[in-house]
């Protein structure tokens, strides 16, 4: 019965690796947990019992556990199902994670290829280490793009709240992060095999490969500690948020109550003192079309001047029979500036491959009855203030590196966030974004102004610390209210090396990862 129930620990391992993940993330956040969440998944590719197939059991094991993952980690899309009253939906999560799944499962199949013959070699643990990062930081970048993307909650992710660690990210992005926690869990699993090895051999060698790996960790936050020293000359801006709290099944009507709502709350923000000089309003803040009704961009602009500020709000656009998600900025002079969203949600805002096949469409139709068109250019916005320049990132923009990137090297200053969360209710979604959104300010050194129509409406600065945060009596960031406070914008033109060369990091770790494997194909052993 033992022998029996010992062939399933791998499968246990891999699960455990799963839920590991899990748990570092929104609503649990127990971040401590990434640098051992991989480490029963390891054990399992390298230790269990070997056979003629090993490349596909790790494989499956690989995908046992992003299964686990990402159906868990994502359960907040099952809100769908309640918004929409439909039993199908609640299985959003184990849908995309079928997908999802085989990143990781590609992840496990290559650290079964360049496991060490033995453990008491430094140098090929940290090889092994370093071979394994490469790999996952590919996967994770791989996963970001490919088919439109989804890199929500790679294990660098899972530090947002760790300021000292996450600075790295002005240099790597956040996979420069994951690569980090990747190789600490390797070592983590060396370690303890490799003196078990010498004990058992009394063949005992110096600890390089532990020495070295605490010595990273250890700059890894040194690095950070000095980096939030030195933070850069700006101009303060006060800016207030609105967050209307409108329930999704009540966004489009009744009309009167949105706009009073957005009204009494502009109203409520440009009363405090001192005054505020951006107001900002949340994704498709107000009913009907910019661009056809004429009512659209009239009611804003008549809160802009009477108030006399700035006001950045999310509209929906159509032009020539085409939609678009935009955002639109008023200045009290009634000029206008529009941004129309360049990255689209799949199945949100658009059904891949509609007019190709008429069944699918018909069914997920039902949910999106229309698509949204893509924009095409990153329009920055220019504030009254005239040394403030906005990239304005709508919806889950704010989660995509590169992207937001675009708007920097364009010469934004402050990133500005108009999002509507209440597709997903009072679950996990809203925590997750904003634990996505925040290395965008690190990655590029721009503070952000998140402005929710129900979740975290926020203000994030550069080293991605959430300086002030929307809640109510009880703590809820589930609430209707204003937010105001000052942000620091930099005013110098300085670009990170992020900025300036995007992923290239991960695209060095893509390349490494090709030529592993094909060094491993060809010889049969890497290590």
């Amino acid at each position: 019965m033992i022998k029996n129930a010992l062939r399933f620990w791998p499968w246990l391992a891999a699960t455990a690796s799963g839920l590991l993940c899990t748990s570092c993330f929104p609503p649990f956040n127990q971040s401590w947990l990434c640098w051992i969440a991989l480490t029963p998944l390891i054990a399992a590719v390298w230790f269990s019992q070997g056979s003629r197939r090993d490349w596909l059991r790790n494989l499956l094991l690989g995908y046992l556990a992003g299964i686990v993952f990402f159906t868990a980690a994502f359960s907040w899309l099952g809100a769908l199902g309640d918004l929409y009253q439909n039993f199908f939906l609640h299985g959003l999560s184990l849908l995309l994670s079928l997908y999802l799944a085989m990143h990781f499962a590609f992840w496990s199949w290559f650290i079964g290829l360049i496991r060490p013959r033995d453990f008491i070699s430094s140098g090929r643990n940290l090889l092994a280490a370093f071979l394994a990062a490469a790999a996952w930081a590919t996967h994770e970048w791989v996963r970001g793009w490919l088919f439109s993307g989804f890199g929500w909650n790679g294990l660098g992710v899972a530090l947002h709240q760790n300021w000292p660690v996450i600075q790295i990210a002005e240099f790597t992005g956040v996979i420069g992060l994951s690569f980090a926690v990747v190789f600490t869990n390797v070592i983590a699993v060396c370690i303890p095999f490799r003196l078990f090895t010498e004990a058992r051999t009394h063949r005992m060698r110096p600890h390089f490969d532990i020495t070295l790996t605490m010595i990273g960790l250890v700059a890894l936050f040194a690095f950070g500690l000095h980096a939030v020293q030195n933070q850069s000359a700006g101009k303060p801006l006060r800016v207030a948020a609105i967050q209307t709290n409108i329930p999704q099944e009540q966004k489009f009507e009744p009309t009167e109550q949105i706009l009073d709502t957005c009204d009494q709350l502009s109203t409520l923000a440009v009363q405090r003192e001192p005054k505020p000089e951006l107001l900002v309003w949340p994704e498709s803040s107000i009913p009907g079309k910019f661009g056809r009704d004429a009512w659209v961009l009239e009611f804003p602009r008549t809160v802009t001047q009477r108030s006399g500020v700035d006001l950045l709000l999310g509209v929906d656009d159509e032009e020539n029979n085409r939609a678009y998600n935009a955002a639109l900025l008023i200045s009290p002079t009634g000029e206008s500036q529009l941004y129309r969203k360049v990255h689209l949600v799949p199945f949100g805002e658009y059904i891949p491959l509609r007019h190709s096949f008429p069944l699918f469409a018909a069914v997920a139709g039902t949910w999106v009855p229309g698509d949204f068109a893509a924009g095409t250019e990153y329009t920055v916005f220019n504030l009254t203030n005239g040394d403030i320049h906005v990239g304005p990132l709508i919806c889950f923009e704010d989660t995509i590196g590169d992207l937001t990137r675009q708007f920097v090297l364009r010469d934004a200053n402050l990133l500005v966030n108009v999002t509507n969360d209440g597709w997903f209710m009072h679950s996990a979604g809203s925590r997750q974004h904003l634990a996505n959104a925040v290395f965008r300010c690190v990655e590029n050194r721009r503070p952000m102004v998140r402005a929710a129509n129900t979740g975290v409406t926020c203000f994030v600065n550069e080293f991605g610390r959430v300086t002030q945060a929307l809640q109510d009596g009880t703590g809820s960031t589930f609430t209707q209210g204003v937010l105001t406070g000052e942000i620091n914008v930099p005013i110098g033109r300085e670009l990170t090396f992020y900025a300036r060369h995007g992923e290239l990091f991960a695209e060095l770790c893509t390349c490494l990862t090709l030529i592993a494997i094909v060094v491993s194909l060809a010889f049969r052993r890497w290590l």
